[in-house]
């Protein structure tokens, strides 16, 4: 039976972390505050909100939230977090994307500070994580998948690491994470050839192929250890499951995060302590 690697505690941990910072900031003056933008009322989005003033409060860190209508136009939208990027006061920005489809993306991402991507999500931010700079943040997720295996002490120094994915908000960065804490990194993809023996090799198996309960037992070996991203509604079981057949594969490995109850439950956390680092960074 494997060793359930659950983000609460390093959630928890991951908190405490935060709260300890924000205290000292305030006792400075200066007041961690995320800037939150929402178009529309999504459930996934209102249900990450939520979230975030959770852990807001948990830690200290103010919430700062601009909510517009599906049918904002650009011009206030753009206004709007054009006030957020200049305000010292406002140490980072979340935006809940993707935007009603007359937004440019690319524009959008790329719009935000670097110094206030706190989500990881423009060009420069995913600069910053290839070169191992102070530019931005790496990717929330990203970054969660590592804060597991660092909590848990999993050094992957020198290991055998599959990423199975290549996506830039979490495939790449996280494989770049880990090869900047000197692991061997190989990165799989939908083109992979034998993509199984590749992974069953593994010392360390990152999941993130957003297809849900696409790793089964061929895919593993019983000294791995495996993060699992994906994050699905299952119809049939009524439940959610990961990107890991987990009923097959748990009996199977060393160590592996739930779904829920594993990275997703660390990715908020992740995101306050980014705002408290820039605001650290920036006081």
């Amino acid at each position: 039976m494997a060793e359930l690697l659950k983000g609460k505690e390093v959630a928890a941990s991951i908190n405490e972390r935060s709260r300890m910072d924000t205290e000292a900031l305030r006792e400075k003056g200066t007041v961690p505050t995320l800037a939150v933008f929402r178009v529309g009322e999504k459930d996934e989005d209102l249900s990450y909100e939520r979230g975030i003033d959770k852990r807001g409060a948990e830690t200290g860190v103010e919430i700062k939230k601009y909510v517009f209508p599906e049918d904002v136009e650009e011009s206030v939208f753009y206004e709007a977090l054009d006030k957020a990027n200049e305000d010292p006061k406002i140490h980072g920005i979340l935006i809940f994307r993707p935007l009603p489809k007359r937004f440019d993306d690319r524009k959008l991402r790329n719009y935000i500070r670097p110094e206030k991507d706190v989500d990881g999500c423009s060009d420069l931010s995913l600069a910053g994580v290839f070169t191992n700079t102070e530019l931005g943040f790496a990717p929330c997720t990203a970054k969660a998948a590592v804060e597991i295996l660092d909590h848990y002490s999993i050094d992957v120094k020198g290991k055998n690491v599959v990423v199975l994915g290549r996506s830039l908000v979490i495939g790449k960065p996280v494989a770049m994470l880990l090869l900047n804490k000197n692991a061997t990194v190989t990165i799989c993809h939908t083109k992979t050839v034998d993509i199984r023996n590749i992974a069953s090799k593994a010392d360390i198996l990152i999941c993130a192929t957003g297809v849900m309960e696409s790793v089964n037992k061929d895919y593993v070996n019983p000294e791995q250890t495996i993060i699992d991203v994906g994050i699905s509604w299952n119809e049939e079981k009524e439940k959610l499951c990961g990107d890991v057949l987990f009923e097959e594969v748990e009996p199977l490995v060393k160590a592996i995060t739930p779904v829920p109850g594993g990275v997703g439950s660390v990715t908020t956390s992740v995101l306050i302590n980014n705002t408290v680092e820039a605001a650290k960074r920036n006081s």
